[in-house]
């Protein structure tokens, strides 16, 4: 009905018991991805705002939560299509980034540890979306802003919009749009990657907006698909879901691995992560038997600056390296005291992993993606 009357609203007016509160949000998320309102007499919904300014091809990366890896998979998606010769930019929005859009070379700058406590002190927050794109993936970045995110992902107020407009003039031919949390960017991109943590609460992926946001994705990557974060009960579980509603996009399952950016064989580690204390032992392990180095220590509190300084303090007079992943309080205190303890900081990308050979091919499926958003984008010009 509403694609044979290009219907602009849908007006709830029932009640219980005519429609629950579950189908009433199954309701809202169909009514949602139409592009239209639904409305009843005390509540509004609407579909996230898509500005149409984009001049040039691009892909929105978006979650259905916070800390499930959209930087990361935005950081093995743009490395990927650079080393492919699609020249990308990416645009990044967090609640800690800066005031106007900013630009960071990250194909010319040398961002060591050093250069980031510099600008940490110079009142930047350097572990920002944008700064981990441009040190991981090494490619121009643009850092936003942005404060609030709605039941849908609509954002209370964001710079994005002069973001874009900047993505259009820069030296770049293909853009990435980086979501925050489960808030989505509100710009208009021709495909789209849809993020999901097996992690997550089911409820909160099965209903409310969850359906609404999976519905969005071309391309759906599950992440953190292990025990104990997920049983394999629940991510097929999960799998079947995403394919009764989405039918149409690639679902990739994935497990995070990390991938430290300098060579750190021989020397003693205290390794600093976001990831759930519950596969610290995983990590671990995957980082000694690759890179031939020997973990004395970790923290899961990258998140949390007095703990992370009391598990810093544990370890600093037995470590080499302080290995550390770019998010939160990495450069301020991380860096800071690990600089100053006269330790080594290297720093750590998450790489995402297919579960098993069951799964499609997730460099092909980005390349296929990418290319559909070049066409797309080709078809409308």
């Amino acid at each position: 009905m509403i694609r044979k009357y290009d219907i602009d609203t849908v007006m709830d007016l029932s009640d219980e018991p005519i429609l629950d509160y579950p189908k009433r949000f199954k309701i809202a998320c169909k009514v949602l991805n139409e592009g239209i309102t639904y409305e009843g007499p005390d509540f509004k919904f609407e579909p996230h705002s898509e500005y149409d300014v984009m001049e040039k091809p691009s892909i929105t990366i978006l979650g259905t939560g916070k800390r499930i890896g959209k930087t990361a998979v935005s950081g093995f998606v743009s490395r990927l299509i650079d080393e492919k010769g699609y020249e990308p930019c990416v645009i990044a929005m967090g609640r800690g980034g800066p005031e106007e859009p900013e630009i960071v070379h990250g194909e010319e700058l040398e961002i060591s540890a050093e250069y980031l406590l510099e600008q940490s002190q110079k009142g930047v927050h350097a572990a920002s979306d944008h700064w981990e794109d441009a040190l991981m993936s090494r490619i121009l970045t643009i850092g936003c802003r942005r404060c609030g995110g709605g039941m849908a992902g609509e954002v209370f107020m964001t710079n994005m919009k002069k973001g874009a407009r900047l993505a259009n003039e820069v030296d770049a031919k293909f853009a990435i749009f980086e979501g925050s949390g489960a808030a989505i960017p509100p710009i208009k991109t021709n495909k789209k990657i849809a993020l999901i943590g097996a992690n997550q609460p089911i409820s909160n992926l099965t209903n409310y907006f969850g359906p609404y946001r999976i519905s969005l994705g071309n391309l759906v990557i599950l992440t953190m698909c292990e025990e104990p974060m997920a049983s394999s009960e629940k991510i097929s579980e999960i799998e079947k879901f995403i394919n009764e509603i989405n039918p149409d996009a690639t679902i990739i399952s994935t497990v995070f691995r990390p991938k430290p950016l300098e060579d750190i064989s021989g020397k003693k580690v205290l390794f600093a992560t976001t990831a759930p204390e519950e596969v610290k032992d995983k990590l671990v392990n995957y980082l000694e038997e690759n890179y031939g180095c020997e973990v004395v220590g970790t923290t899961a509190h990258l998140s949390n600056r007095p703990l992370l300084k009391e598990d810093m303090a544990k370890y600093m007079d037995k470590s080499d390296v302080m290995l550390t992943e770019l998010k939160a309080a990495a450069v301020d205190v991380a860096t800071k005291d690990a600089i100053e303890a006269g330790l080594e900081v290297v720093y750590c990308d998450n790489i995402p992993v297919a579960i098993s050979d069951e799964y499609s091919d997730l460099a092909e499926s980005v390349i296929e993606l990418v290319d559909s958003a070049i066409d797309d984008f080709n078809k409308s010009s």
